[in-house]
């Protein structure tokens, strides 16, 4: 299968190097170029990309206005933010809108070909350990320095006490940056089960991807509690 990809970014040489080396990859298409999130509306619609590799940074409409509107359409494409933040309350703001992720500029050219193909199969581009840096910065951060930590804690505890007991310890899982495959080890059960109970939990509080349900439970206070021996 042929990955559709726009790449949005104000600056000219980055669009095209991001272009040269992206189209080099044989099941990549890089299918357009803008140069601000004002553009990403009509270009998505016009060209049906599958993955949009979206700048943060950008000078009429930032990458982050532009992700969480994209992300209300129906059937909106992935989308992956393009940083040099390694833990940045933006990246975070963009998480929480529905990106599947983000990659430094300075990634290797090969990493950020693996990191579209994985979101376009429904993963996000995140490691346990970059997981957990962003909902480190989340506690000591914004939230902590604005008093609005707990608010935030409540609202949502709120949102996964809708949630089974199963859903709940596969989404703590989640949170804790396990695999579909380990998550089934630990809970004994099946890997398309783990896949059903994500679902479920996606549906059930309208996410698009499991970095927002690792963010949901780090918010709750679920991350706090010992994991299970």
């Amino acid at each position: 299968m042929t990955i559709r990809l726009l790449v949005v970014d104000d600056d000219p040489l980055v669009r095209a190097g991001l272009s040269f080396m992206l189209g080099g990859a044989e099941d990549l298409e890089i299918v357009g170029e803008g140069s601000d999130g004002s553009d990403v509306p009509a270009l998505v619609a016009r060209l049906a990309p599958d993955v949009v590799l979206m700048d943060i940074r950008m000078p009429k409409v930032d990458g982050l206005t532009a992700t969480e509107e994209l992300r209300r359409r129906p059937d909106a494409p992935e989308v992956v933010v393009l940083t040099t933040f390694h833990a940045d309350e933006q990246v975070l703001r963009a998480l929480r809108a529905g990106a599947a992720g983000f990659v430094l500029k300075d990634t290797p050219p090969a990493e950020i070909v693996t990191a579209v193909r994985r979101v376009a199969a429904g993963d996000p581009v995140l490691s346990p350990a970059v997981t957990r840096q962003l909902m480190s910065h989340v506690a000591d951060g914004a939230g902590a320095a604005t008093g609005s930590r707990f608010p935030r804690r409540a609202a949502a505890a709120g949102k996964v006490a809708g949630l089974a007991e199963r859903e709940r310890e596969v989404a703590v899982a989640v949170g804790r940056g396990h695999s579909n495959a380990e998550i089934a080890a630990a809970l004994y059960m099946s890997v398309p089960t783990v896949k059903t109970h994500v679902s479920r939990i996606l549906a059930k509080l309208g996410f698009n991807n499991r970095v927002q349900i690792a963010l949901l439970v780090h918010d709750a206070g679920l991350l706090d509690e010992d994991p299970p021996s």
